[in-house]
């Protein structure tokens, strides 16, 4: 270990073999959960699927869960493995996805937190923080009722999985599959010793799941976040098109909007950017967040689950298309809310109250 602090290289090398690692026991962990979820039986997943059914209900489980696990990754990846396993179905997936979107804003709110002790740097970290939360809140208003009524998330994103089949794509993941079902042969057979399989095989790959995103989400953060610092501003804002690019690619590399996102709100609150640079990188993070999924889906090699996960993606897609014409209206609403919340510790006070009480209070609808 000596020789690895020692020599950048060498470092180097071996974070790229624990991304390796790592994402392989990611994808296994999906598959593990699938296969768990089958074992549970044909009237567990009638019954999830049951709870589920009520596509508000769908909705309101996605912000919760995701606002306090803090990753839609992780959120969509379980949504993924729901659905390979049969506990879930296209049509109760997918108001869970969006519902992801807008949990997952929170930690960009608790870090411009950092910058409270001064009113003026606060109200611009706090502004550049909520826009991804309005942006999201508002991709949701339009799309969740035209979801509902006409389908048009699920429609593009069966014909999508269509095309990926007919082009050949889930034999690009064959391989993958052989060096992953053995494996789930042998965990299978471990756990069979033990009462309550199902739900120890479940409880499981769960945690060996968060296990390899933390791991894998860390790692690479380390690799790629201390290149990014020497070019953020030379390259990152020139234009609405590279910063939606830039954070399209960080979000696929460290594999977290999360991080992406909230790396950038000390700098907003510094001056270093604005609004609205940051706004497109925002947009940039909601789509590649998606990758996650993807890769879990595609290694289940089932179609329903690769048809969730692109749902994701059109949905982010569908939502800059509609939306970005009209960026001043989430800009605006964040710009007057950092404004308000900044003017004294009472306000503040007020909007953090209020802003906690709207992703967790759907918990009481969800209960009852």
């Amino acid at each position: 270990m000596a020789a690895l602090t020692y020599n950048p290289l060498l470092k180097k090398i071996y974070k790229v073999c624990v991304v390796i690692l790592t994402l392989y026991i990611f994808l296994l962990s999906i598959k593990l959960l699938g296969h768990s979820f089958k074992l549970f039986g044909k009237g567990f997943a009638e019954t999830l699927i049951q709870m589920t059914s009520n596509p508000f209900a769908g909705l309101l489980i996605g912000i919760v869960s995701t606002s306090l696990i803090q990753s839609s990754s992780t959120t969509t990846s379980i949504v993924v493995g729901l659905v390979a396993g049969g506990a879930l179905n296209l049509e109760s997936a997918v108001p869970i996805i969006m519902g992801a979107n807008i949990g997952t804003t929170i930690t960009n709110t608790l870090v411009s937190f950092g910058h409270i002790t001064n009113r003026i740097e606060f109200k611009r970290a706090f502004s550049s923080s909520v826009v991804h939360d309005f942006f999201n809140i508002l991709a949701v208003i339009v799309l969740f009722p035209l979801e509902i009524y006409y389908n048009i998330i699920t429609r593009v994103a069966v014909q999508m999985e269509v095309l990926f089949s007919g082009a050949g794509g889930y034999k690009a993941f064959n391989p993958l599959k052989a060096m992953i079902d053995p494996v789930i042969d042998v965990f299978d057979n471990l756990f069979s010793y033990l009462p309550y399989t199902h739900i120890m095989l479940m409880v499981f790959s769960i945690i060996l799941m968060f296990f390899a995103l933390t791991k894998l989400i860390k790692t690479m953060r380390s690799l790629v976040l201390t290149q990014l610092e020497i070019i953020i501003n030379d390259y990152l804002f020139k234009n609405a098109l590279t910063g939606l690019l830039f954070g399209i690619l960080m979000t696929i590399l460290v594999q977290s909007s999360s991080i992406t996102t909230s790396m950038i709100i000390p700098l907003a609150g510094a001056g270093v950017v604005t609004i609205r640079q940051l706004f497109p990188y925002t947009l940039g993070a909601n789509i590649g967040t998606t990758v996650t999924a993807l890769l879990a889906a595609m290694t289940t090699q089932n179609d329903i689950a690769v048809t969730v996960a692109f749902s994701h993606l059109v949905f982010n897609i569908f939502g800059i298309v509609m939306l970005y014409p009209f960026r001043e209206i989430p800009i605006r609403l964040a710009e007057w809310v950092g404004e308000i919340a900044s003017v004294s510790s009472k306000n503040l006070t007020l909007f953090i109250i209020v802003y906690i009480l709207l992703h967790f209070i759907p918990v009481i609808f969800i209960i009852f």
